[in-house]
């Protein structure tokens, strides 16, 4: 026998919404805890493999939608959000396939967003990584943000067309084992 307790505590279980609803909280979402809550239920929604294809793509707009909302005004806070991006969409590319329909899902575009977040060029980045504890706190910082800007490369480079991107990705590779 259900309650009416029972009814509120299932109406605030994001993750039992059908997508419909909870495209409509987050149009409606004000504050960055609400954002994330639905970024993390789309998400969960979209490694789930008993949905079909395009279901999942569709849970993974969403999340992509709440995390980008998320992003604030500071260097950190935007790095997280944009990590987060960067691995959502290349595990969409890597599971479900590219999609040239949508640009989120094209590697070369998710490659050059890549690209355009680094602050740094690879020889850059080792040459400050190489004595890195000698570092002001705000260098050793940038330095772990392209650490955690690149995590995605080994696994997108493989779906990467040869040319100037791919090219410009693969030094990336190895120097981010050298980042603190």
């Amino acid at each position: 026998m259900s309650t009416d307790s029972d009814q509120r505590e299932q109406d605030r279980d994001l993750s039992a919404w059908p997508i419909e609803r909870l495209q409509a909280f987050a149009a409606d979402a004000q504050d960055r805890s609400q954002f994330e809550s639905v970024r993390v239920v789309a998400q969960q929604h979209t490694y789930d493999s008993d949905q079909p294809r395009e279901a999942r793509r569709h849970w993974a707009e969403l999340s992509l939608l709440a995390n980008r909302s998320m992003r604030g005004a500071g260097a950190e806070r935007s790095a997280r959000e944009l990590h987060q991006e960067f691995m959502l969409r290349t595990w969409v590319i890597e599971h479900l396939g590219p999609e040239n329909e949508n640009p989120d899902w094209i590697p070369e575009t998710l490659g050059d967003d890549t690209l355009a977040a680094l602050a740094f060029s690879p020889s850059d980045a080792a040459a400050l990584a190489s004595n890195w504890r000698e570092l002001p706190i705000e260098q050793i910082r940038e330095l772990r943000r392209h650490k955690n800007l690149t995590a995605h490369l080994e696994r997108l480079i493989g779906h990467l067309q040869p040319g100037p991107t791919r090219d410009r990705l693969l030094p990336w590779i190895e120097t981010r084992q050298l980042l603190p």
